[in-house]
């Protein structure tokens, strides 16, 4: 029988600490996110586990769609700072 992973909260679940310090990565949290879903997809956990595991998926999958978010505003402003520092040399 698997050992059942326990989680004290929807922030420790997004790999957010109370402290608010982030201790989990995109890639890490993509990764549980995945193992949840399979595991959830397997049918084999009993109601309680299944409705805790869908709590810990949903706090990762806010925290993956913050942290694109983030990337995706950081690139804009590269491509920005890009574009207006060739606009410079050309003139």
């Amino acid at each position: 029988m698997r050992k059942k992973e326990t989680s004290t909260s929807q922030s420790a679940a997004a790999g957010k600490p109370a402290g608010g310090r982030t201790e989990r990565s995109f890639e890490q949290a993509l990764a549980r996110l995945e193992q949840i879903v399979e595991r959830l997809e397997s049918g084999e956990e009993k109601l309680d586990d299944s409705l805790r595991l869908y709590e810990e998926a949903v706090g990762l999958w806010r925290f993956c769609e913050e942290q694109m978010r983030a990337a995706e505003e950081r690139i804009a402003k590269l491509t920005k700072e890009a574009g207006e520092a060739e606009d410079e040399a050309d003139e």
